[in-house]
């Protein structure tokens, strides 16, 4: 039987009892309906002093309505992040679509993605509703972690104006997607960190493909169709996770 991996924002430690609120312990008591004796992976996202990623494996000890109990028994360190940081710049897309892009790039490896406002980009939000969106985004990131095995939770950044987030960019390989660009193909090095720049779905205009060249990022071509923002994005990641990653 398959055991539920739940992500906690609390510290685990060894061979103490854990209480769980809100929306996990609902999901814990009321959608699994786990009682006293079962088990479960629990982690929160964090590194150990030696930089490793894990979780804890846990039992139920006591479950209500709003809270549920847990002894936490011992932690099991993991090797499931790729040795390439992959950062994504992902402009604003429509509907779900970006639900969807941020969901898989978080399956597929990525450690950080942060939300861009770009010259064709449609989606527009107030403070307020950017801020439940960030928050939506987040919990969408960590239900990724919790389906797929990650115990490093990929950060959503705050959304940026894509000058300033190209200003900051500091990998060692730079991909801006580009219908017009070069075919994208390994370099002889294995780079440590790459960074990948996506446009919205009215693509991303002449001068901000090439305020991206400025800042040294390669224009390139990720095959002889065109692709939506959300394929365009996971296509590009998958490619860079079988070239230098752990694909």
């Amino acid at each position: 039987m398959r055991i539920p991996r739940i992500f906690v924002d609390q510290p685990l430690n060894i061979d103490q009892d854990l209480l769980i609120t809100g929306s996990a312990a609902n999901h814990i008591a009321r959608v699994l309906r786990m009682g006293p004796g079962r088990p479960l992976k629990l982690f929160n996202g964090q590194p150990n002093a030696s930089h490793q990623y894990g979780f804890v494996e846990a039992e139920v000890t006591q479950a209500d309505k709003k809270t549920v109990t847990v002894r936490v028994k011992h932690s099991v360190m993991t090797q499931l992040e790729s040795p390439l940081d992959i950062q994504l710049g992902q402009a604003i897309s429509k509907g779900d679509r970006m639900d969807f892009t941020i969901q898989k790039a978080v399956e597929l490896g990525v450690t950080q993605i942060t939300p861009l406002w770009t010259e064709h980009c449609d989606v527009k939000l107030n403070a307020e509703r950017l801020d439940k969106k960030m928050q939506h985004w987040q919990q969408i990131a960590i239900s990724a972690c919790e389906q797929s095995g990650r115990d490093r939770v990929p950060q959503i950044l705050p959304a940026e104006k894509l000058s300033t987030w190209l200003a900051s960019s500091q990998q060692d390989v730079r991909w801006v997607l580009d219908p017009r660009g070069q075919s994208a193909a390994s370099v002889t090095t294995q780079p440590k960190s790459a960074s990948i720049l996506v446009g919205p779905e009215g693509g991303l205009s002449d001068a901000e493909v090439s305020l991206a060249a400025q800042h040294r990022y390669e224009a390139k071509l990720i095959g002889p169709r065109i692709l939506r923002t959300e394929t365009a994005a996971l296509t590009a990641i998958t490619l860079m996770q079988s070239m230098w990653g752990d694909f």
